[in-house]
């Protein structure tokens, strides 16, 4: 007999991630009744991923309901926002109860680990895509934006860069043995940095989520802030496995115009520079300064031989060849 959206809603939607307090009603009625707390302001964010185009249709159903969350914390996190609450709209070819399981099963994991409640949504027949809407709380005027960059600011890096890249090349081409095997889960699995952006409260004049590519996100905290800055090339922090698989250059260029890193990319005023090391062990991930934020407007790449030259544009868009 077939199963109504309802059904599958009650058997595997309901009640995944943590049990809040601050949610007097959650799914199964008309609307959320949720309760935010006093003297913060809600951090809102919302994406969609599209099969074959934000992830590959082959790609493993847990990575999916990993990486559908994921991609909503890695918001927050360039806010500075402790997470809350989600919503889940899901548009699926069939009511496949063994895929929909793996899906929550992994979507109910990583919202766990970073306490959020799922509070509704919808679920519908049609081709496969994902809507997840992501709240959290940030305290009034604690929050990071992408205009607070000033002359003289270092720029950060959280991990490194190009990983998931290379590891959509690595998947595409069927490279998928152990030695690649760090490049494709950063591709399927990439890690919030929740507890980086909340640690840097105070301390980072700006920040963003590197979802794009580092040229292409950056230049959105440029465009914001007024400003321009100057990357030095060598200091791109690439892993052995990119450096091994696709040479140095491809690897450094990953870095720059690869996408879906969701890493952290930051400003840090001159006085803060010293407490990076404290934050990078408390939080477990590595941080790397790159360059300095200048007056002149627009991103350069200072080389190897000193050399400088302005970045390329790169970083996925959705409707550039149009």
């Amino acid at each position: 007999m077939a199963r109504s959206e309802f059904d599958l809603i009650r058997q595997y939607l309901t009640g995944l991630g943590c049990r809040r307090e601050d949610v007097q009603l959650g799914v199964g009625d008309d609307a959320a009744l949720l309760q935010p707390p006093a003297g913060h302001l809600l951090a809102v964010s919302t994406d969609t991923l599209v099969a074959g185009v934000h992830f590959p249709e082959d790609a493993p159903v847990a990575a999916i309901g990993h990486k559908a969350l994921a991609v909503n914390l890695s918001d927050l996190a360039a806010m500075a926002a402790e997470p809350a609450w989600t919503t889940l709209c899901l548009t699926m070819p069939s009511a496949d109860g063994d895929w929909l399981q793996a899906f929550a099963t992994a979507f109910d994991a990583l919202a766990r680990e970073h306490g959020v409640a799922l509070v509704g949504g919808d679920l519908c027949r049609g081709p496969l895509v994902i809507t997840v809407q992501i709240t959290g709380f940030v305290p009034a005027g604690r929050a990071l934006r992408r205009d607070g960059a000033t002359p003289g600011d270092h720029v950060v890096v959280s991990g490194c860069l190009g990983d998931a890249a290379l590891g959509l090349r690595c998947w595409q081409a069927g490279e998928r043995g152990s030695d690649t095997s760090s490049l494709t889960r950063r591709l399927h699995r990439p890690s919030p940095r929740i507890q980086l952006g909340l640690a840097l409260r105070g301390r980072a004049s700006a920040a963003i989520d590197l979802s794009d590519g580092l040229a292409s996100d950056l230049g959105h905290v440029l465009t914001a802030s007024g400003c321009g800055a100057e990357i030095q090339v060598q200091d791109l922090p690439c892993s052995e496995t990119a450096v091994r698989y696709a040479g140095a250059v491809a690897a450094r260029q990953a870095a720059l115009a690869g996408g879906d890193d969701y890493e952290l990319c930051f400003t840090v005023p001159e006085r803060f520079l010293p407490d990076l090391a404290g934050i990078a062990g408390a939080v477990g991930t590595p941080l790397t300064v790159i360059g300095r934020i200048v007056a002149e407007p627009g991103l350069r790449l200072r080389r190897e031989d000193g050399s400088l030259v302005p970045a390329a544009p790169g970083g996925y868009q959705h409707f550039g060849e149009e």
